[in-house]
């Protein structure tokens, strides 16, 4: 029973686990600024082809 305890407890103060979910987190969050910024400049940038097509014709 001693054993049982001590494997909790053991498990319990182990933050190896919560270290890789801070750093998961913080990649998603990272990928997630990057695919709003690269959506927001491709739509600027489609808009500036299509003013410049219009300038064309």
């Amino acid at each position: 029973m001693q054993s049982i305890i001590q494997t909790i407890g053991a498990f319990v103060r182990d933050e190896e686990g919560v270290t890789a979910i801070e750093y998961g987190l913080i990649a998603t969050l990272i990928a997630l600024a990057i695919v709003v910024g690269v959506t927001s400049i491709g739509t600027n940038l489609e808009a500036k082809f299509m003013a410049i097509a219009g300038y064309l014709n």
